[in-house]
């Protein structure tokens, strides 16, 4: 049985690298399928929401798909539609074909994203103990196999239709590959029996709220919105606000993904210790303090503290707020996920647009405090990880207790 649970951690670390890898592939190749469309770079910005709708529209589609069908049907599924459909959006010849190469190619990628998560929700359950964070850095490991594959096709010049097509054939094998090696049905929950005459033996019956779910996904909205931003701003506002070289700007991101990517290599350890809530309210409130030296600091070695303060803040976030969502109800892992990721990949869209919005009424400076805004936001609200109240009968006395919400007792 350990060796099975192992095998589908490493499954699901396979499945992540997959999904940041196909996506990577796409991103590495817009500049060149911008240019042989013909498009300019607004109208690739509406595409951009084009694809977005599609992930959003596949999220909702193979949450509930998930929890009827499995995690091992639905998730090789996912990523092998996401591979088999890569190369499209490398054979669009104008803005049209090229839109709907996008819409089918993120709906399949939404599919991959949510099913991957669940099945993540359903391995951490069996270890009980906090591993998603772990998966979610292994998506950004996905981003840089695919730069270096992209960068490597380009220097011999090879046409990135074929490159996409080559990428994608490889995503179909890796994804049915690693299908066995899946958990066949989420892990059994464990259900309280009905208590003895004698009292001694407690019925625990959960007080859930039912917009628990609902409020996961408002903060993730406002997590990923944050980090949208950054992966749109972060270079701009350096060159612009203080005058950096593009050279030296784009150091900006670079600072924010690092720390992101380190953050969520660690945020597991954190959690097992001081609980998902703590790694949120604390996480976030470190994001709000990075990005308040984003504004006010005058001095580059300061920005870019503040950058990697505002990474190594939001990594662990995401995470523990999808963790939570699959951990309310495990029959229901995939539609709860769907739900607060659908929601925050909104917030991811509508982040830099949010911040462009904003700075034609102020300075980009000004337009950050909207950031550290949500970041506070987050912070405050970070109780909703907070362990449920339950009622425990003894010999028909009430007396309220409480539980995690999320994971079973730590069983290092």
């Amino acid at each position: 049985m350990e060796s099975s649970l192992r095998a589908a951690r490493v499954a699901t670390y396979v499945y992540f690298v997959l999904c940041g890898t196909l996506m990577g592939t796409w991103v590495v190749h817009i500049p060149a399928i911008e240019e042989r469309v013909g498009i300019s770079h607004a109208t690739l910005g509406g595409l951009l929401v084009v694809l977005g709708f599609g992930a959003f529209v596949g999220m909702q589609v193979a949450g509930p798909l998930t929890d009827r069908l499995g995690t091992r049907t639905v998730v090789p599924a996912g990523g092998a539609l996401c591979g088999a459909t890569l190369f499209l959006p490398g054979l669009a010849q104008d803005l049209w074909t090229l839109a709907v190469a996008l819409l089918v190619f993120g709906f399949c990628n939404g599919c991959l994203d949510v099913s991957m998560n669940a099945h993540a929700v359903h391995v951490e359950k069996a270890y009980g103990r906090p591993v998603m964070s772990g998966f979610h850095a292994t998506f950004s490991v996905g981003g840089v196999l695919a730069a270096l594959a992209g960068a490597g096709a380009a220097s011999i010049g090879l046409n990135p239709a074929v490159t996409m097509a080559v990428m994608g054939t490889a995503g179909v094998v890796v994804a049915l590959a690693a299908k066995r090696a899946l958990l066949p049905a989420a892990p059994a929950v464990r259900r309280p029996g009905p208590a003895k005459e004698t009292g001694t033996s407690p019925a625990v019956e959960r007080l859930g709220s039912p917009g628990r779910v609902w409020l996961l996904a408002v903060l993730a909205l406002m997590v990923m919105l944050c980090e949208g931003a950054a992966n749109d701003w972060s270079a701009l506002h350096l060159k612009d606000a203080l005058g950096a070289p593009a050279s030296t700007a784009s150091f900006a991101y670079g600072t924010f993904a690092a720390a992101m990517t380190v953050g969520r290599l660690l945020a597991d350890r954190f959690a097992a210790r001081f609980g998902p809530m703590a790694i949120l309210r604390y996480g976030a409130a470190t994001a709000a303090v990075g990005i308040t030296l984003v504004i006010l600091c005058p001095w580059m070695t300061a920005v870019f503290t503040g950058w990697a303060l505002f990474g190594l803040g939001l990594s662990g976030c995401i995470p523990q707020l999808f963790s939570a969502a699959g951990h309310v109800d495990p029959s229901a892992a995939g539609a709860n996920v769907s739900r607060v990721a659908g929601l925050g990949y909104v917030g991811m869209l509508a982040g830099p647009a949010v911040i462009g919005w904003l700075t034609h009424l102020v300075a980009l400076d000004h337009a950050f405090v909207l950031l550290t805004l949500l970041c506070v936001t987050t912070a405050v609200g970070a109780g909703v990880l907070r362990t449920d109240p339950v009622v425990v009968r003894r010999g028909g006395r009430a007396d309220d207790r409480t539980r995690e919400c999320e994971m079973p007792a730590n069983t290092h």
